[in-house]
This record gives C-alpha cells, structure tokens and sequence, in this order.
C-alpha cells in the first residue's frame, strides 16, 4: 500500500506541473504568434506594451517547491515500500 502511495505521489506533482506549465506556454506562443507581448503576471497577451519575461517558478514558487516536496516524500515512501518485506 505504501509503495502504491509513494509512486502517485512521485508522479502526480510533476505531471499537473507539466499541465500548468505547457498550458502557459501555449497561451504564450498563441499571444507572440499574434505579435503581443504576454504578461506573464495577469496572464494576458497585451497588444500595446512590451514585459518582461518571469520564470514560472516565480511566479508559482508554492507550486513548484510543494510540488517537488512531494515527489521527494513519495520517493522516501516507494523506498520504504520496497524495503519491506511483502505479507
């Protein structure tokens, strides 16, 4: 049970991450293809000012440090979960 645990929690983090991010990035390159300049802050394409690029770990550290605490946490369990003897 703890080795089943321990690998969705490895996983699932970095997959949503990948969502979230891969999303964005899409909004992104649909807004520079369309000549804008996207605001990575309000997460909108502006037609009229130019911004600067912010890293998504940035702009989400929660989501990105939580996200690899966990994956970290479900390693340590799959370990664990390996380690014991099965009944």
């Amino acid at each position: 049970m703890i080795l089943r645990i321990g690998l969705l929690l490895l996983i699932v983090p970095g997959v949503v991450m990948m969502g979230l991010y891969l999303n964005e990035l899409s909004a992104v390159k649909e807004c520079l293809g369309a000549g804008g300049s996207y605001d990575y802050v309000n997460a909108v394409c502006d037609q009229t000012q130019t911004h600067a690029f912010s890293p998504f770990m940035v702009r989400n550290p929660l989501l990105v440090n939580g996200g690899m605490l966990l994956s970290v946490v479900g390693l340590f369990c799959c370990l664990a979960g390996l380690y014991t003897r099965a009944r």
